[in-house]
């Protein structure tokens, strides 16, 4: 495991004030291989108290390398297809939390309908799961981009709040999928009382996070650790808040202990909210000075239309959660990263 990574997992394990609800407990996670999966698997090993992880994956040999030697006697991989596998082959499981879904703009745009039906399939199959087995819990992982096109930052996007998403629209795979599996999640806490929550995460990245992964704030710290000049494609006028690895999961395991079944939650750091075109002014005045910030626009990128998500976290807050990362700490964090 990276240094900044051990680092932060580490600070996890010490300050998570839900250790005991997690004792002796098997979760099931999905997306193991992924940044917020895998972050979570290693800070509830950590927490040292006989957590066991059931990770269906992929490619084994891929997940592998993910994890330290030690971790992996607390890991059972299973290499299958999320839709297909056997669930019910699995004699114990607690809590699920499932995510596992396409993350890049381009894969949306280029074979939206697998975006679509990975989402909502993988989803109903898990529920179904979740219903025969009846876990403790249950969370899916969705994304800001349900809340779609929103231009009023003057208020913060509480969870009632929806804008415009573009039926038509090829881009919209992603985030009308999403929204379908919001849906799905509430009819089974509904119809059959299946104790799951939903997590609408805003852009997260930290240490651990793929070296040529192109979300926009790790591209950017990417830049400024080689030196090279941030080129936007865009406007830059869309704008959110982040978060770093560590509040996303945490974030995570307080809907998952705390939450509302059949609820929404967001999970953002409101102090971060920012727009793309002043993200890159800040990295350059903040992380790189020698760098410079150029926009070369090219609509053919696969980007969500301009929205400014002013994200609420007070819901989430409500349950004794607290972010602890600023932009200065996830930049900070980054560079170390990327120049590690």
């Amino acid at each position: 495991m990276n240094k900044v990574l051990q680092e932060d997992v580490a600070e996890f394990a010490k300050d998570f004030p839900l250790v005991e609800d997690c004792r002796n407990a098997f979760f099931l996670i999905t997306g193991a291989t992924g940044l917020i999966g895998s972050s979570l698997i290693h800070c509830l090993l950590a927490l040292r108290v006989g957590v066991r992880i059931i990770a269906p994956v992929r490619n084994i040999e891929k997940a592998k390398q993910k994890f330290d030697p030690w971790e992996l006697e607390y890991i059972s991989l299973v290499e299958c297809d999320l839709v297909k596998f056997d669930y019910d082959s699995l004699e114990t499981v607690d809590y699920i939390i499932h995510c596992a879904a396409p993350t890049s703009s381009k894969f949306f745009v280029e074979h939206p309908v697998e975006t679509f039906s990975s989402i909502y399939d993988v989803t109903k199959v898990l529920l179904d799961f979740a219903n025969r087995k009846q876990v403790k819990g249950f969370v899916y992982l969705s994304s800001l981009e349900v809340y779609g096109e929103i231009n009023d930052d003057s208020r913060l996007v509480t969870e009632d709040v929806q804008g415009y998403l573009d039926p038509l629209s090829v881009r919209s795979s992603y985030p009308m999928a999403k929204r379908a599996a919001e849906n799905l999640c509430c009819l089974y806490a509904s119809q059959y009382a299946v104790p799951v929550k939903i997590t609408r995460l805003t852009q997260t990245t930290g240490a651990g996070i793929a070296k040529d992964d192109n979300r926009v704030i790790a591209q950017f710290a990417r830049l400024a650790a080689m030196g090279r000049d941030i080129v936007l494609h865009t406007t830059g006028e869309s704008a959110r808040p982040y978060c770093y690895t560590m509040d996303s999961v945490s974030g995570i395991l307080f809907v998952l202990l705390r939450g509302k079944t059949g609820e929404a939650y967001n999970v953002a750091n409101e102090e971060t909210y920012i727009s793309a075109r002043d993200m890159a002014v800040y990295v350059r005045d903040n992380i790189n000075n020698s760098i410079d910030v150029l926009i070369d626009l090219n609509d053919n990128m696969g980007y969500a239309p301009v929205s400014k998500l002013k994200l609420s976290s007070v819901k989430l807050q409500g349950l004794g959660w607290c972010a602890k990362y600023g932009l200065k700490e996830i930049f900070g964090r980054l560079h170390f990263y990327f120049n590690s």
